[in-house]
């Protein structure tokens, strides 16, 4: 499949979306910081009255800041397990599974991030490990370098342990249970704004870059990768709809533009 231009997304199609739901690394973010077209994007979007709910891998604890700070009505972090947003300027967190399940899991979530160290001695957990609550994450192209054999066989082996298991940007995400990107986003839908996402899903957009987007690429009638999901494409189970121009937080903006403007057409 080839990509296609942002610019072949029907007027009507874009006239008729009123919600956003966006991945976060690589995709709102350049060089690990929300990039200023991404957060004008969101401001604008914010200004015309539509949702938007970001989807990560990243942990809870490097979420908390910006589910206060960013315009943006929730996040959902490793990869929906617990759910964040500002709640009258305070934190409000909730999580998909209940405490004693994430007890249990932990250890055997550390076991296996053990059992990946021993096996590839030059791989890293993330540097946002404390943070994490839910998951374990081995880092790819963040602040270390893993190549594209290594990361499968990490993938291999945390599969193999009976963990889900997903590549995003920058990092190997794995966790226990059923829950993923699809999942945390039809769970904050629900739970901020009291709706089914799968009964307006053609009035929502997603906006990724990398392989772990690929469960919502295949469910969203409208999506987009920004123009870095190039480097992931033939790795893609599922490919966005359309591709945008620009890359990372530009190429976020530019969906928003093509959003805004459809709205604002007679």
């Amino acid at each position: 499949m080839q990509p296609t231009p942002l610019a072949h997304w029907p007027l009507a199609e874009r006239a008729r979306i009123h919600g956003v739901l966006t991945d976060i690394d690589d995709t709102l973010t350049a060089d690990g910081a929300l990039a200023p077209e991404a957060e004008a994007a969101l401001q604008r979007l914010r200004a015309a009255g539509l949702p938007v709910f970001a989807v990560t891998g990243r942990p809870a604890g490097w979420s908390e800041p910006f589910a206060l700070a960013w315009p943006i009505d929730a996040i959902v972090a490793e990869n929906g397990a617990v759910a964040l947003w500002n709640d009258k300027g305070r934190l409000h967190k909730t999580y998909a599974q209940d405490a004693a399940t994430r007890r249990q899991n932990a250890e055997r979530l550390q076991a296996a991030a053990a059992r990946v160290l021993a096996e590839l001695p030059h791989a890293r957990l993330a540097t946002d490990s404390a943070g994490r609550e839910t998951d374990i994450a081995i880092d790819h192209s963040e602040h270390a370098h893993l190549g594209e054999a290594d990361i499968a066989r990490v993938v291999a082996i945390l599969r193999g342990l009976g963990l889900t298991a997903t590549v995003s940007s920058i990092h190997i995400n794995a966790w226990i249970g059923a829950h993923d990107k699809l999942s945390g986003a039809r769970w904050i839908v629900r739970e901020r704004l009291g709706r089914s996402l799968d009964d307006e899903i053609a009035h929502w957009v997603y906006v990724g870059d990398s392989t772990n987007d690929a469960v919502m690429f295949a469910r969203f009638p409208h999506s987009v990768g920004v123009a870095n999901v190039a480097r992931f494409w033939p790795q893609l189970s599922h490919h966005p709809r359309h591709v945008a121009p620009r890359e990372r937080g530009a190429g976020f903006a530019d969906v928003v533009d093509a959003v805004l403007a459809a709205q604002a057409a007679p």
